[in-house]
């Protein structure tokens, strides 16, 4: 799920529906309500969010210390304006990546990958035997020949493939594809989708690769013999040691220095 933080709720809403159009679950929110909803969800919901889409409103370079106490998900903020200073500012303050508007929700959720993938050591794939799995939205692959799934059952597949290091709950899937705020369509969806799932790749494959259990859950377990040396590759919310917040703000600053021309007053 893609939060989207401005106070203006046209912008929230137009970014919310094109997010839709992907098959991205989102949720708008002015920043007032987001810092009461933050303080307030569960750990399932936040676990539940992908990234933040910060826009341009007062006060929102301090966001990001209030977000990171909880999670370490991508924060993107928009800049309506091409201006050096801010930019470095904004880095300053933690943000990941600042996103000159107007632009397409697929280069946000590009850009947000790409960030999940450096600050985790994630790849871009999860390979496993004849299948691999992709995060940027490709289709799945079996045999080198792309496997079309209808976008709900290919969001819960790639969600689970980051997240084969663990077991998930149907609680848990629903928010990350659906969204904690979701009234028009119960979580009992996730098993449907998932039992499709489960028959198109077993039939694809031959077998399983994905495990079920009641009452504790799902887990992608691919090739399982390697699942637990390449569990913390998988881990979206996984902390790398040797890459500290200094080192974030240091490398995001250098390159919108280098990037950006001048900007005078």
């Amino acid at each position: 799920m893609y939060v989207i933080i401005d106070h203006r709720p046209s912008v929230t809403e137009a970014y919310a529906s094109s997010l839709a159009g992907e098959g991205v679950a989102s949720l708008g929110l002015q920043p007032r309500e987001f810092r009461e909803w933050f303080n307030a969800a569960s750990e399932a919901d936040v676990e539940g969010v992908q990234s933040v889409v910060v826009g341009e409103f007062e006060g929102r370079a301090s966001l990001s210390d209030f977000i990171r106490r909880r999670t370490p998900v991508p924060i993107l903020a928009l800049s309506e304006v091409r201006n050096l200073a801010a930019t470095l500012d904004l880095f300053s303050a933690g943000v990941d990546d600042v996103v000159r508007t107007p632009v397409h929700v697929r280069e946000i959720i590009a850009r947000s990958n790409a960030i999940w993938r450096r600050i985790n050591r994630l790849n871009d794939r999860v390979t496993c035997d004849r299948m691999k799995v992709f995060f940027d939205g490709r289709d799945v692959e079996v045999d080198g020949v792309p496997m079309i799934l209808p976008r709900r059952e290919r969001r819960i597949l790639e969600f689970l493939a980051r997240n084969a290091h663990r077991r998930v709950s149907k609680t848990q899937i629903f928010n990350a594809v659906y969204g904690p705020f979701e009234d028009l369509v119960d979580e009992v969806v996730v098993e449907g989708h998932v039992s499709k799932l489960r028959k198109k790749l077993r039939l694809r494959l031959g077998r399983d690769v994905i495990d079920a259990k009641r009452y504790l859950g799902y887990q992608f377990i691919g090739d399982r013999g390697d699942i637990g040396a390449s569990s913390h590759a998988l881990s979206p919310v996984a902390t790398v040691p040797h890459f500290t917040p200094g080192d974030r703000v240091r490398a995001t600053a250098d390159f919108a220095e280098a990037t950006l021309a001048p900007q005078t007053p």
